[in-house]
Formats: structure tokens, C-alpha cells, sequence
């Protein structure tokens, strides 16, 4: 059957001109549900790694840095919990406080590259995903070299802790365009060394892990025993109703 003969019949015609294998082939789907599925896991990925900034992208476990492994406890912790409970909104101003620091740390880094001319190129150069590879690094040692330089040098680390891992493959990626050096010393300019950064109390955005740690288990444990109370209390409530009748 013809393509015209079939717009024809489209416009013109009541019935329908078309055969039954047709009309079946038309309705299936272009894109195969497995297909789809791909797609939407890939896209939560990549939705997860911009909302966290995991520090070791490459680690799909969280569980390599101590930060990464708690932010992870924290979200894992946070979906148990009953949404709306007092321990759902502790976790979460928790989880929202060590996002909000890494924002900040890769808000330096853009400002940073932008004032260097790469207006369009910055959202790319930060971009880390779950398969970078260590292997695939062009210059692995100097990039650690000039992470550690930064670490020691600037504050554009809101921490004394270890510097995240992630900022390696960019670093790498600014010595192939040939524009680290440049990048340091911006770093030196904007974000000099503070002589109080080794004090936690004069870095208000800092974050103390294992005090962290600890809330969020005392919370875990409390909104437990809320829920067993409400639980007891319950069931005392429905046996008075009984010895009532």
C-alpha cells in the first residue's frame, strides 16, 4: 500500500484502510521499556551526583571517606524514617548542611574558571561523573601535586580534612588545556590562606563528622523509642476501650 494511497484514505475515507498488522505495528512503543529504564536510572545518577557532590565520585559504596559514607548514612537513614517526624527533618537539615558546603566549595571553582574566560566551559570542566577513572588521568601525579598545593595553600576547601578526590580529574583536565598554574594563583588572590582556618570554631561552615556522626544515631535511636511509645500507648488506649464494654 502506497504512502499517498494511505493519506488519501487518512483524509477522505470513514473506514479504516489500514490492515490489523499495521495498525499493531503503529501502536508499539519506539523506545523498548528496558530502554526506558536505562534512561531513568542514568538520569537519577546523574541527579544524585549533582545533589551531593560525593568527594570520591568513583566509589559507588560511599563508604572509602568518612564524609561521603556519612552524607550516605544520612540519606539512607532519612528515607526510613516516617516523613514529617521529627527525625526526617533533623536528617534532613543535616543532609541539606553538607550539601550546602560542597555547593559552596564548587561555587569557588566556578567563579574561579569563569574569571579565567571560561564562561561557557565552567558547568563542564566541574562535571565529575560515577565513572571517572583514575586510569584515564593524563596527568594524575601533578594534578595531586597542585590539589594538595591548594589544600595547603588557599582556603577554597571549607575544611582541614582531606581534600574530595573530585577535584583531581579537574585539575587534571586544566593542565591538558595548560591553565592549572593559572588557576592556583587565582586561588592564592580570592582565597588566601587564613591564619584561623585550623580552628574549627572560626569556620562557621566547617563540618565535625563524628559529631555529626553521633546526632544522627541519638536521633535514630529516639525517634525508635517515640515510635514504641506511641505503639504501647496505643494499645493501653484500645484495652481500656475493651474493659469499658
Amino acid at each position: 500500500m502506497g504512502a499517498a494511497f494511505k493519506r488519501f484514505c487518512a483524509r477522505f475515507c470513514c473506514c479504516c484502510c489500514f490492515s490489523d498488522d499495521e495498525s499493531e505495528e503503529e501502536k508499539e512503543p519506539l523506545i523498548s521499556p528496558d530502554t526506558l529504564e536505562y534512561f531513568d536510572r542514568e538520569a537519577k545518577k546523574r541527579r544524585e551526583q549533582e545533589q551531593n557532590l560525593w568527594s570520591e565520585p568513583g566509589d559507588p559504596s560511599h563508604s572509602e571517606r568518612d564524609d561521603d559514607r556519612i552524607l550516605y548514612n544520612l540519606i539512607q537513614n532519612r528515607n526510613q524514617t516516617r516523613r514529617g517526624s521529627l527525625a526526617h527533618r533533623r536528617l534532613s537539615v543535616d543532609i541539606e548542611g553538607m550539601r550546602d558546603l560542597r555547593r559552596e566549595v564548587r561555587d569557588k571553582w566556578k567563579m574561579i574558571l569563569e574569571n579565567l574566560g571560561f564562561m561557557a566551559e565552567a558547568e563542564s570542566l566541574l562535571t565529575v561523573s560515577a565513572s571517572a577513572s583514575y586510569d584515564r588521568m593524563k596527568n594524575a601525579s601533578a594534578s595531586r601535586t597542585l590539589l594538595h598545593t591548594l589544600h595547603s595553600e588557599t582556603s577554597i576547601f571549607n575544611t582541614r580534612e582531606a581534600p574530595p578526590e573530585r577535584y583531581l580529574f579537574i585539575l587534571d583536565r586544566l593542565i591538558y588545556l595548560d591553565a592549572a598554574e593559572d588557576f592556583l594563583a587565582k586561588a592564592r588572590r580570592f582565597y588566601p590562606k587564613r591564619d584561623t582556618d585550623d580552628e574549627d570554631e572560626d569556620n562557621p561552615l566547617a563540618v565535625n563528622l563524628p559529631l555529626l556522626l553521633a546526632r544522627v544515631n541519638r536521633t535514630m535511636n529516639r525517634e525508635g523509642s517515640d515510635d514504641e511509645d506511641k505503639m504501647l500507648d496505643e494499645e493501653d488506649g484500645s484495652g481500656r476501650e475493651e474493659d469499658n464494654f
